[in-house]
């Protein structure tokens, strides 16, 4: 069989869909060797970092919004009915209205829907409009979580026996030993301290970091400057109405001194900033699945997160669940996972084992049987190019 792969993230691992495909690719390359890869991208240069035995196709077009919606609809299926694939994947929320192939489509979550300000633009309406109507007409829906399969059947309408939920899993880089003779220069790259709680990957409302900061001052007003909260990732412009201002609040909450900010964080460094954390706090208040909260299970880093239907279904009793929103309690988990040896041991031994339920060979394989049985339905019904109504 052979399938053609929408490419437009493989440039940018640090998006969750950019994370997606540059771990599934690869996975699906080894679990299924014979069939054909394809990845199709936008531009005229094709990237160098593929895969063996991946063939790439740049498919032309540039970059920005416009020039997405016609990579998206119209320069990707032509270019995977050019290719001959039996199967065309969009491992986003981005399909085509049409396709000449059959067409699985990825809905990693669906945020705009749920949370409306996420699309409170024009331009961000009318895509999410085209991107719910395609996503309708595509043969098959893969998610990454039973919680989001639920919203994508009340949102988009999709009966459940269309979606096929294929968990993520962290790489097999999170890990207590795996690299961890790194770990010195990684504290040195970043200038981390000897005892931090670790926050961040996202700073987007949803994220609630502001609560994450709330439950700190509790930390900082009981064990003085001994532990210092450590934000990661590339910092938004704050006069964005969807990003709260969280300098502004840790001035306010008088922790400012106690906070280390190390911007962005290099793919390769990611397993050693969470392992060395003290806690790792993930207090989102909406995600299609939560992959930073299972890299630090997968690291023996005990995790905070917030008590969301989600968080229950990825972590179960790996993580200390807290009501969302609730900073008192947060910060009260906080000074318990740092105080309390026998509680941090208990839930990393969990977190660990829960960890290991999820691998990308799983979501490769899963994600396969979804094309073989696409591509079953197809013949039967006489190969009839996708069109959403």
């Amino acid at each position: 069989m052979h399938i053609a792969l929408n490419g437009w993230f493989w440039d940018q691992p640090y998006t969750g869909s950019g994370q997606v495909i540059r771990h599934l690719l690869p996975a699906l390359r080894r679990a299924k060797p014979d069939a054909t890869w394809t990845l199709i991208v936008p531009g005229t240069t094709a990237p160098t970092d593929v895969p063996d035995g991946v063939r790439v196709v740049a498919a032309g077009g540039g970059q920005g919004n416009l020039a997405k919606v016609w990579f998206e609809q119209r320069l990707f299926p032509t270019a995977a009915g050019r290719a001959g694939a039996d199967i065309a994947h969009v491992p986003y929320w981005g399909s085509p209205l049409a396709s000449p192939i059959p067409l699985v489509v990825s809905v990693l979550d669906v945020i705009p829907l749920v949370m409306p300000e996420y699309a409170s633009g024009a331009g961000a309406r009318l895509y999410t409009a085209l991107v719910s109507a395609s996503a309708r007409g595509a043969n098959h829906i893969l998610t990454i979580s039973a919680a989001a399969r639920d919203d994508i059947v009340t949102h988009l309408g999709i009966p459940a026996s269309a979606i096929t939920v294929t968990h993520l899993a962290a790489d097999e880089r999170y890990h207590p030993r795996i690299g961890a003779d790194r770990d010195d220069a990684v504290r040195a790259t970043y200038n981390l301290p000897e005892t931090y709680i670790l926050i961040g990957f996202g700073f987007d409302r949803r994220k609630r970091l502001d609560i994450a900061l709330a439950a700190f001052a509790y930390v900082a007003q009981a064990e003085g400057d001994t532990v210092t909260l450590v934000i990661a990732g590339r910092e938004p412009a704050y006069s964005e109405p969807i990003f709260p201002d969280l300098r502004a609040l840790a001035r306010d909450l008088d922790i400012s001194d106690s906070i280390r900010w190390i911007g962005a964080v290099d793919e390769a460094d990611k397993p050693g900033v969470l392992r060395m954390a003290s806690v790792f706090v993930f207090p989102s208040e909406y995600e299609g699945f939560g992959l930073p909260a299972l890299e630090a299970m997968a690291c023996g880093t005990p995790v905070i997160a917030a008590d969301i239907p989600v968080m229950r279904e990825i972590v179960e009793d790996g993580a200390f669940l807290v009501p969302p929103g609730d900073a008192r309690k947060m910060g009260g988990a906080m000074l318990a996972l740092l105080g309390q040896d026998s509680l941090r041991q208990t839930l990393i031994s969990r977190a660990l084992g829960r960890a290991t339920a999820f691998t990308w060979r799983k979501t490769a394989l899963a994600t396969y049987a979804v094309y073989e049985r696409v591509a079953s339905e197809s013949r039967s019904a006489g190969d009839a190019p996708v069109v959403s109504p």
